[in-house]
């Protein structure tokens, strides 16, 4: 595998609408959504007959039908079932359920592993979840973008930073077939997307240990760097995302960013010239230390 640490734009399209939340009307009464038992973190995929692919679309069908009731195709977890509600309207000559949903969501990421074989990619080192609801974002479609890193809001005790990418001048560059807990996946359409880079070997998780590393990640512009660090404590045994502790030793890197920050998700970590895993997760007291997940979990979910 290649490890990139290459700064990325996402942009995921969910299967359906996403519950966000539900709200009392204007009008005085209950939200209909509430009294038929939508609840928050609901996957609306159809509305009667309807496939649902965005709000607005939904929205539509919503005002065509006003008042005559609805049947929602529903699922919640791994369940699918079906409720009837009517909409009501409004003073403002809108009708509504009394529900705030989302159909999508834009980002910045870090590419982490590029197979030039078969052209796939993995990125992230963790899913991703709606910012409200926090369910793992169903996935429609989606598309990594080229970026560039324009400014990092550092990060500080109790508040973590943040890297800020330019989408202005997007251009796609693969496409996302899967978002789960240990990644997004996909496929590059790019052949030259790796440049110059090349492969190395996976580390299996006994080979993993305690002491120095090195991460790869874009800070600043599209140049992406190696940054030294320390691996502090394995857990390869756990089943999330948190198999590793290290701390970020280069003070370049702390310089910049304090330490890790949301956007670098998905580094690639290298010891002993092996692709040991992928950065995922700040700790928020320490931005220093960041948590990260092996390769090895990492490709078993890649399939």
């Amino acid at each position: 595998m290649i490890p990139m640490g290459r700064a990325v734009g996402i942009k995921l399209f969910a299967d359906g609408v996403l519950v966000v939340a539900t709200s009392d009307l204007n009008t005085g009464k209950h939200s209909p959504a509430e009294n038929c038992g939508l609840k928050e973190g609901d996957l609306i995929l159809r509305i009667n007959d309807e496939e649902i692919r965005s709000t607005e679309q939904f929205q539509s069908v919503l005002q065509e039908s006003g008042e005559t009731p609805v049947t929602l195709t529903v699922r919640r977890g791994s369940k699918t079932s079906e409720v009837e509600t009517g909409a009501v309207l409004c003073s403002d000559g809108i009708y509504r359920l009394g529900l705030w949903i989302r159909d999508s969501m834009a980002g910045i990421g870090t590419l982490t592993f590029y197979d030039p074989e078969t052209g796939s990619y993995g990125a992230l080192g963790h899913g991703i979840t709606d910012v409200d609801t926090h369910v793992l974002m169903p996935l429609s479609a989606g598309s990594i973008m080229e970026t560039s890193v324009r400014a990092v809001k550092k990060g500080q005790r109790g508040e973590p930073g943040e890297l800020k990418g330019d989408f202005s001048v997007q251009r796609d560059v693969g496409t996302v077939s899967a978002n789960t807990a240990a990644g997004i996946f996909g496929t590059v359409s790019d052949d030259g997307f790796a440049g110059d880079a090349q492969p190395i070997p996976v580390a299996e998780a006994e080979e993993v240990h305690l002491g120095e590393a090195t991460i790869l990640c874009t800070v600043s512009g599209d140049c992406t760097e190696s940054y030294r660090v320390e691996i502090v404590r394995l857990c390869p045994e756990k089943q999330d995302m948190r198999n590793l502790l290290l701390r970020v030793t280069d003070q370049r890197l702390l310089d910049t960013t304090g330490g890790i920050v949301q956007g670098m998700s998905g580094s690639p970590i290298i010891q002993d010239g092996k692709f040991v895993g992928a950065v995922t997760h700040v700790l928020v007291n320490d931005p220093t230390q960041g948590y990260g997940i092996l390769m090895e979990n990492m490709l078993k979910m890649a399939g």
